[in-house]
């Protein structure tokens, strides 16, 4: 925030106005795209086995979009609700093929964009 009003000419901006302006991507934006790097380096197995979350792949050989989607488990409590491993599910599997598909994680990440 404070980094986009040293730019003199967007400095009378609010902030939202100002993020638009520079073409800059949103906090959420990041945070997903960041929590989608994540995934992919966990199921791609670029984490050592001990650091695997609890993110399980659907067995059946035959699914809609890319092999890698994961199962979405229901939850009762919203400390559960928001953690990593269920927050990024559903997100992960509207992902389309060409993106899941990547040989490493820099390519994936600049096709998350």
């Amino acid at each position: 925030m404070r980094a986009t009003k040293l730019v003199i000419q967007l400095k009378h901006l609010r902030y939202k106005e100002r993020l638009e302006r520079l073409k800059l991507p949103t906090l959420q934006y990041r945070r997903t795209r960041g929590d989608m790097t994540e995934v992919y380096k966990m199921l791609t197995e670029s984490y050592c086995k001990s650091v695997n979350l609890e993110l399980e792949l659907h067995k059946k050989s035959v699914t809609i979009g890319h092999n890698l989607k994961l199962v979405n488990s229901r939850c009762h409590y919203d400390l559960r609700k928001y953690s990593f491993a269920v927050r990024v599910v559903n997100i992960w599997n509207s992902l389309p093929d060409s993106v899941i598909s990547a040989n490493n994680v820099n390519t994936f990440g600049i096709s998350v964009v």
